[in-house]
């Protein structure tokens, strides 16, 4: 092999391996889902099921996102939403068919996790909001995780 093919091997190496290593630092919505199931872990302990399915993306600061789900009377609610970003600051709301507040007091926002919890009054469709309110990234990746009991 002569020196120029040698060189020319090792800086495509070497770029293959930087354009990996900053793929994997960028984050990615499994990466939120994984700490939207660390807020849950205390929930799971209290018998809360979460559900497999989740929701996910990205926003920019400011930005919110609306999901619609269907809420049984008689269950009790919980939904937790995380980032990978730690600067972050994230908020999860839960709204009824008529647009009213529906979450219960004890609904909690720290840092990159926040959660909403609902006792739903009537069967019907409910309508959850997710926002990133800061960020140091121009967009977010989050993701929305759900369990009942």
């Amino acid at each position: 092999m002569n020196g120029f093919t040698k060189i020319s091997l090792q800086v495509s190496l070497c770029l293959v391996v930087c354009f990996a290593l900053s793929r994997g630092a960028a984050g990615t919505v499994d990466d939120a889902q994984s700490f939207a199931l660390q807020a849950a872990e205390p929930y799971v302990k209290e018998g809360f099921q979460v559900r497999e399915d989740y929701w996910g993306g990205d926003l920019g600061s400011g930005e919110k996102k609306a999901v619609r789900q269907q809420l049984f009377k008689g269950n009790e609610y919980w939904f937790w939403l995380g980032t990978e970003v730690e600067r972050a600051k994230v908020s999860v709301h839960i709204y009824d068919s008529e647009g009213k507040l529906a979450e219960q007091p004890d609904s909690w926002e720290k840092g990159h996790f926040a959660a909403a919890h609902v006792i739903p009054k009537s069967t019907g469709s409910y309508f959850i909001i997710v926002a990133v309110e800061e960020s140091p990234e121009e967009r977010t990746h989050w993701a929305l995780v759900y369990g009942f009991r």
